[in-house]
C-alpha cells in the first residue's frame, strides 16, 4: 500500500517513495540525557515508534535502519556532575558526566519501554562521534561555509542565502527578531551559529584545530546521521519546537557540506494539559515516570496518544486517560486467548494516510463492536498496543478493586465501631506489598506503586 506523509520542507502530503525499498533510513532527533523525560518528551517517540511499525510492515523489518541519537554533550548535563561534584560524589567531572548520562539513559529506556515503544536500530551517543564532527566541521570551514574565531567554529549563514529559513519559512529578519541571537564580537552575522566552542579546564573538552572544545548542539545530528545513514537518506523527524533553529541549521550545515540529507521531513505538534501549555508555573508539568508511578499504565498513555493526529495539538486529560483505560480493559477481555488474524486492511490504510492514528483506533473500535476479535488484537499491535509486554495491568486493575471494596467495608465498619486497628492492619500489608491507598470522603482508591508485587497479596 502506497504511504502519504505530509512533508513540512514542501508543505505538501508527499507520496512515499524511498530511495531503496530495501533500505528505508529514518532519523529522530532524541533526548538530551539530563534529566526525566517529560510527557511531552513521549509523544515524538511514539508517533515515530508508529511510522517505524509501519515501514517495516510495508518494505519488511530487515529492511528498515531508524536511528534516534542521545545528546550527551550540553551545558545542564554539566551543570548537574559538577553539584553532584560539589555535594562530595568521588571521580572526575567527565566520569560523573558519563555516570549522569548512562543513569539518565536507564531512565529513558525504561520509560519507553513502559509505552511500548520499540528500541531504534541505534541510538549513537555524541560524545562516539566527535571526531565525525570535527572533520565535518574542518570541511565546512574549507568550503568557505564556516569560518574559526577565538576558539570558535561558526557557521556562516550569509553563505547560503538561497536556502536558510525555507523549512520553517522564516526570513532571516524574522529569525532574528524571533531568536534568542547570542550577541558575539567573534560572529560576523548575528545569526551566525556555534559548531564548535572552547571548554574550560573545568569542562569536558576534546582537542581539535580549533582548540580544546566540545561541539554545538546542530552539528551532532548533521554528523551522526551522515555516519549512520549516509549522504541522503529518507526521514528526519521530530517535535516541531525543534523546526528552527535545530533543523534549519541541520539542513544548512549538511547541504553546505556537499550531502543531500533528508528527504521527507515529519514533525509532531506540542502536548497541553488539559487545555493548557504544560509547564512548572502552573503546576501541570509532570513526567512520564510520575505517570506511571501513580498507577497509570504505560498502555493507557500510549492510547491517549494515538487518538489524536500527530500535526493537531495533544491534550491529556483525566477524562481521556478514564476513557482510554475503560476502553483497553473490554478489548483486552474480548482478545484473551485469541491468535492475532490478519493486520486488517483498514488499519494499514489508515496508517498509511499520513499516520492516521486516530483513524486506526476509529477502526479498532469498530472491529470490536463486530466482535472480530482476531482482527482487533492484529490492528492493535499494528500500533504497539495489547502486546504482551504491555500486559497484566489490567488483571491488577481488577484485583485491586476487590482490596478497595473491602477496605471501603472495614473503613465502614469501623466509623461506627471507633476501632480502625482492621484497617491500619490492611493498610499496611496493601503498602508492603507496594499499594498506595487514597482514602477520602468520596471512597477508597488502590494504585500499584513503584515495587508492586501482587504475589504480597496472598493473605492480605
Amino acid at each position: 500500500m502506497t504511504i502519504w506523509l505530509t512533508n513540512t520542507a514542501t508543505r505538501k502530503k508527499e507520496e512515499f517513495t524511498p530511495l531503496d525499498p530495501k533500505n528505508v533510513r529514518m532519523y529522530v532527533c532524541g533526548p538530551t540525557v539530563y534529566d526525566r523525560a517529560h510527557l511531552g518528551n513521549a509523544r515524538p517517540v511514539i508517533v515515530f515508534d508508529v511510522l517505524y511499525r509501519l515501514l517495516r510492515h510495508t518494505f519488511g523489518a530487515d529492511h528498515v535502519t531508524y536511528v534516534r541519537n542521545f545528546t550527551d554533550v550540553d551545558d545542564r548535563i554539566n551543570e548537574t556532575a559538577q553539584k553532584r561534584r560539589e555535594a562530595g560524589a568521588e571521580g572526575t567531572l567527565e566520569a560523573l558526566i558519563r555516570e549522569r548520562s548512562d543513569e539518565t539513559i536507564s531512565w529513558y529506556h525504561a520509560d519507553m519501554d513502559a509505552l511500548g515503544a520499540l528500541r531504534p536500530d541505534h541510538e549513537p551517543r555524541a560524545t562516539q562521534y566527535i571526531d565525525q564532527m570535527i572533520a565535518f566541521i574542518e570541511d565546512l570551514i574549507g568550503k568557505g561555509h564556516a569560518y574559526a574565531a577565538e576558539g570558535h567554529a561558526l557557521f556562516a549563514v550569509d553563505s547560503w542565502p538561497e536556502g536558510y529559513g525555507k523549512l520553517s519559512g522564516r526570513s532571516v529578519d524574522d529569525m532574528i527578531a524571533g531568536a534568542r541571537v547570542e550577541v558575539a564580537p567573534y560572529k560576523r552575522n548575528p545569526m551566525d551559529f556555534v559548531l564548535w566552542k572552547p571548554s574550560t579546564d573545568d569542562l569536558p573538552g576534546w582537542n581539535s584545530p580549533w582548540g580544546r572544545g566540545r561541539p554545538g548542539w546542530h552539528i551532532e545530528c548533521s554528523a551522526m546521521a551522515n555516519e549512520l545513514l549516509g549522504d541522503t537518506f529518507d526521514i528526519h523527524g521530530g517535535g516541531n519546537d525543534l523546526m528552527f533553529p535545530h533543523h534549519e541549521n541541520e539542513i544548512a550545515q549538511s547541504k553546505c557540506a556537499g550531502h543531500g540529507f533528508a528527504r521527507y521531513w515529519l514533525h509532531n505538534e506540542m502536548l497541553q494539559v488539559e487545555g493548557k501549555k504544560m509547564s512548572k508555573s502552573l503546576g501541570n508539568f509532570f513526567t512520564v515516570r510520575d505517570l506511571l508511578d501513580q498507577g497509570v499504565p504505560g498502555e493507557v498513555i500510549r492510547f491517549v496518544f494515538l487518538s489524536t493526529h500527530y500535526r493537531k495539538p495533544m491534550d491529556w486529560t483525566e477524562k481521556k486517560r478514564e476513557e482510554a483505560e475503560a476502553t483497553l480493559r473490554k478489548w483486552r477481555a474480548l482478545t484473551d486467548g485469541v491468535e492475532p488474524g490478519e493486520v486488517p486492511l483498514e488499519v494499514v490504510k489508515a496508517l498509511s494516510d499520513d499516520l492516521n492514528t486516530a483513524g486506526a483506533v476509529s477502526v479498532l473500535h469498530k472491529l470490536a463492536g463486530e466482535g472480530d476479535a482476531a482482527g482487533l488484537l492484529a490492528g492493535a499491535q499494528m500500533v504497539g498496543l495489547l502486546t504482551d509486554d504491555l500486559g497484566g495491568w489490567d488483571t491488577v486493575s481488577v484485583e485491586l478493586s476487590t482490596y478497595a471494596d473491602r477496605l471501603a467495608a472495614l473503613r465502614e465498619t469501623a466509623m461506627q465501631t471507633k476501632d480502625f486497628s482492621a484497617v491500619d492492619a490492611m493498610k499496611t500489608a496493601l503498602t508492603e506489598a507496594g499499594v498506595e491507598v487514597r482514602m477520602s470522603k468520596a471512597g477508597v482508591e488502590l494504585v500499584p506503586g513503584t515495587g508492586f508485587d501482587a504475589a504480597k497479596l496472598e493473605g492480605v
